[in-house]
């Protein structure tokens, strides 16, 4: 729209507010209520014959309100998928930011295996509780070797097949999906002949 004024045109802008996902499922809902109360408040009898309005209408009104009871619903379904693929893509970015801050965390437990300074274990500490805070968990390597969630590194001959005897690198899972392997030593029984 354009206003002239002293011979100047000068755009007037007309601004349309944003809607939360909230407020338009609000106005989406109130929407279709109108077109239900509407229809609800006329009955069909009365809508063709003292109108004048064919027969054939009557039938128009209900396909109006199935396609609009029908865009309801796939607008419903399409919001819904578009809440969990944000969901997802959340998960993924925070996934592959903490995969690249591992090599940091095996470090600082490299140093606090040297060095008891209190400083860097509160710091490790802190970084431990906000990664955890992000669904980070440690894998347990205590038991026996489970291939999706452990990776074998040395194989020594033992009494029980299977059995984790040292960790090599801790393995972590986020949000339950796993993120790094563990690499394990496991004992392997070796057969006599």
């Amino acid at each position: 729209m354009v206003e002239k004024t002293k011979n100047k045109e000068t755009p007037i802008e007309e601004s349309v507010p944003e809607m939360t996902d909230a407020e338009s499922n609000e106005m989406m809902n109130k929407i279709l209520n109108a077109f239900k109360e509407a229809s609800s408040e006329v009955p069909r009898e009365e809508v063709s014959a003292p109108l004048g309005v064919p027969h054939d209408l009557r039938g128009k009104e209900a396909e109006c309100l199935d396609k609009i009871a029908r865009l309801q619903a796939e607008f419903d379904n399409s919001r819904k998928r578009m809440e969990k693929e944000k969901q997802e893509i959340m998960l993924n970015a925070n996934a592959n930011l903490i995969s690249e801050i591992l090599p940091t965390l095996d470090h600082f437990e490299l140093a606090l295996k040297h060095n008891k300074d209190p400083g860097v274990k509160m710091i490790y500490d802190e970084l431990k509780e906000t990664l955890g805070k992000f669904g980070l968990k440690v894998i347990k390597t205590d038991g026996v070797f489970n291939p999706n969630i452990h990776e074998v590194v040395i194989k020594v001959e033992g009494n029980e097949d299977g059995a984790i005897l040292e960790e090599l690198q801790k393995g972590y899972l986020i949000n339950d999906k796993l993120l790094r392997a563990s690499k394990v030593k496991i004992s392997k029984v070796t057969e006599k002949k």
